[in-house]
């Protein structure tokens, strides 16, 4: 296993908010997906396929696949039958990186396949062992960030509910991944499709405790995703007026609405204007 061995950086202001999941087997839902609004489109080919669909799903992702349309590919576990076949998909081109499940250690093969081929890797953390080692993951060459399966986690360990019960493993997640100098991780998805009240306040909680995206499984997901991770106009006008401030300051001790403009306070800012400059879909 190969670690970063410099220190860890700001996150990327312009980190994808939204990644929206596929069913592999369902190549009529391709086009439409990456026309959507989704940050990202991951086609699945472990959840959401059946075994007896693996083989007809991986063959209708590599027909479809473009390196004028980049997505991830969700592969299977690298314990089940379809791993290894799984894996001729990364020379792709249309491919940008590879979701792995179940993630507890990974394969070395991949990772060196990964660098050779420039794709990145977004490890899903669902079991018990695979949080124990959080930190080798996030600090394992080519990985962009951590996801947290939170449903499957939830069964691995016996948990009921999805709110105080995970807010510990949540925040221990954002607290690697920082520590790590990658990306802010992507929380797990909310199963209740149709219920914005129900996604508002699951989005709302991961951005408020340092998440930096979130995993969909329906197109109408999207809008509010990105919308609760991207910056308010309030949020917006207040680091202006910090970087008009500070540019005319020369140097001198300045105030915001009251408030003190130090450090901390500039990069707050920067990152927010940085994000509201994202792109639709960062790949």
């Amino acid at each position: 296993m190969t670690t970063r061995l410099s220190p860890p950086t700001a996150p990327s202001a312009a980190a994808a908010r939204s990644f929206l999941f596929v069913p592999g087997d369902r190549p009529d839902r391709f086009d439409k997906a990456w026309a959507s609004t989704a940050d990202e489109v991951i086609l699945d080919l472990e959840d959401a396929v059946g075994p007896d669909r693996k083989v007809h799903a991986r063959a209708a992702v590599s027909a479809w696949l473009n390196p004028s349309r980049p997505v991830f590919v969700r592969i299977n576990a690298v314990d089940t039958p379809w791993y290894q076949d799984d894996l001729e998909l990364l020379t792709n081109p249309g491919v940008v990186g590879m979701m792995v499940p179940k993630a507890e250690v990974l394969d070395s093969g991949l990772v060196s396949a990964c660098a050779t081929h420039g794709k990145r890797l977004l490890p899903i953390v669902e079991t018990a062992v695979g949080f124990q080692r959080a930190s080798e993951l996030a600090t394992t060459r080519c990985v962009e960030r951590l996801a947290f399966g939170t449903l499957d986690f939830q069964v691995d360990m016996g948990l009921t509910g999805d709110d105080d019960a995970l807010l510990y493993f949540r925040s221990r997640l954002v607290l690697e991944s920082r520590l790590a100098g990658i990306q802010a991780p992507l929380d797990g998805v909310t199963p209740a499709i149709g219920n914005v009240a129900v996604l508002s306040a699951d989005t709302a909680r991961s951005r408020r405790i340092g998440f930096g995206g979130k995993l969909c499984i329906h197109p109408s997901q999207l809008d509010e995703v990105n919308r609760c991770f991207a910056p308010s106009a309030a949020d917006i006008k207040w680091a202006e007026e910090v970087v008009q401030a500070i540019a005319k300051s020369h140097g001198a001790a300045i105030a915001v609405d009251g408030k003190m403009v130090d450090r901390p306070v500039i990069l707050k800012a920067e990152r927010i204007l940085g994000s509201a400059r994202r792109l639709p879909r960062v790949s």
